[in-house]
């Protein structure tokens, strides 16, 4: 507890910052900063931020509104905590039921759909659990258990977590033992510890594809089914809010127009010859 306030103050700090200092250099509390502008925005997520993405949504942004935008490392629910916090301006976050629930409680505002991934259950090559011949993911799950095979949990209440309990939920199990190891990290951190433990885990594919050259010791083994497709929102604070959030929907609204949706869906092919992220057109018929 002691070390997530401490967090937490750590950011109030480095968002405070951002209205008052013109050197962008010294945020250093900030996981990164993208760009030189005037009006300063944190955004708070966790994947998008981490595989590059995020940068180049900010940086085209940037160009037409004089903007610099601090990227504050987080996953899902502490994006929301934070936002409802207002501790940041504006969260890219795949939590549907936690992101209603912001929205009818008041705190959270302008939920916009921005894009997809897909979850991929990963694990080791020899398979242990025979999850390749498993007839969904909750179905994956309840071998995994059988067979007390090594499973890697973020253990963090990230969108990637909730989604791992629910999948456990509709399995019948409740995950328990030294087979079940919480990481409480992030997604890519997880995933190589995944690697180096030769254990189950879910992946969003995104960090799959940019990750899976440094991963010898795994492959994809579950996937396709419609329940591990990720829906990614944008959400920021009320119209009454205090702060920046005119700024913030001009943001969210730029993610969701036709530049911004061009660069979610064609981000990773340079790198990777296959994008990391669908659009929200592609993500509206899985968004329930």
């Amino acid at each position: 507890m002691k070390t997530f306030l401490n967090r937490k103050m750590m950011i109030a700090l480095s968002c405070v910052l951002l209205i008052m200092v013109t050197d962008v250099g010294a945020l250093d509390n900030c996981n990164a900063v993208y760009g030189k502008g005037k009006t300063r925005l944190c955004v708070a997520t966790g994947s998008p931020g981490e595989l590059g993405l995020l940068k180049a949504i900010a940086e085209a942004f940037n160009q037409k509104n004089n903007t610099t935008i601090c990227w504050v490392k987080a996953g899902s629910g502490e994006s929301l905590e934070l936002l409802k916090q207002k501790k940041v301006d504006v969260i890219i976050v795949h939590a549907p039921s936690s992101e209603k629930q912001a929205v009818m409680e008041g705190w959270a505002a302008h939920r916009t759909l921005i894009g997809s991934n897909e979850f991929y259950i990963v694990g080791p090559l020899n398979d242990p659990a025979n999850i390749v011949f498993a007839k969904s993911a909750a179905d994956a799950y309840k071998k995994i258990a059988e067979a007390k095979a090594t499973f890697l949990s973020r253990g963090d209440h990230s969108g990637t977590h909730k989604k791992e309990l629910a999948i456990w939920k509709s399995s019948g199990i409740t995950p328990l033992g030294d087979w079940y190891v919480e990481t409480h990290d992030f997604m890519t951190a997880t995933l190589k510890k995944a690697n180096h433990l030769k254990g189950y885990f879910m992946t969003d594919n995104s960090t799959w594809v940019a990750e899976k050259k440094e991963l010898p010791h795994l492959k994809v083994l579950f996937k396709g089914e419609p329940v591990l497709i990720n829906i990614y929102h944008a959400m920021c604070r009320p119209d009454d809010a205090s702060g920046n959030q005119t700024i913030a929907v001009r943001f969210i609204r730029f993610m969701a127009s036709e530049q911004g949706q061009r660069i979610i869906r064609d981000y990773g092919k340079n790198l990777y010859s296959d994008p990391l992220y669908n659009d929200s057109a592609y993500a509206e018929k899985y968004n329930h």
